[in-house]
């Protein structure tokens, strides 16, 4: 992992990353409309609608303590949203483009969350879509199920005893 802690960065969100989190949001969206009978204008501003509903959710209801870009070599490639509660860590959310997933960089920055909740001894939660296949991921990582949301999201968990390094 030592060549992921030269390349990956985290810095605080912007009012001007905007454009990016849309295109990042539109990028793990999109394959859900391929579907649907609506023109590619019409799935434009039904996503940059969600994008918005999305952002303001989380603006308004969560602290978003650390709401940061996930940059490697200084490129925009994700966001990391994360919240820390009395009892808890909670990670709001996790999203990379897809040309960056499944290069261990979300892997790495849970590694970092996970020294954390062992310095503070607060589990690490997280919300995921029944059938996201990242809940497989998030198993392997060490989280388990803790109890489920309107029937569609499950709230998965990882307690601070576990230890801080996976070998994922």
């Amino acid at each position: 992992m030592t060549d992921l802690q030269t390349r990956v960065q985290l810095r605080p969100y912007q009012q001007n990353d905007l454009p990016f989190l849309l295109q990042l949001y539109t990028s793990s969206r999109s394959h859900e409309l391929e579907q649907a009978p609506f023109s590619s204008e019409q799935k434009t501003a039904f996503l940059a609608q969600q994008f918005a509903a999305q952002f303001h959710h989380y603006s308004t209801y969560y602290s978003t303590e650390r709401f940061d870009i996930i940059l490697i070599d200084k490129i925009a490639v994700g966001r990391l949203f994360v919240d820390h509660w009395t009892s808890e860590i909670r990670v709001v959310d996790i999203s990379l483009l897809p040309e960056y997933q499944q290069q261990k960089i979300g892997t790495y920055l849970f590694q970092l969350l996970f020294i954390q909740s062992q310095q503070l001894q607060k589990p690490i939660t997280i919300h995921v879509e029944q059938h996201n296949p990242a809940r497989l991921w998030y198993e392997k990582l060490g989280f388990t199920y803790k109890s489920t949301t309107n029937e569609v999201y499950l709230l998965m968990e990882r307690q601070p005893s576990l230890s801080p390094l996976c070998a994922c």
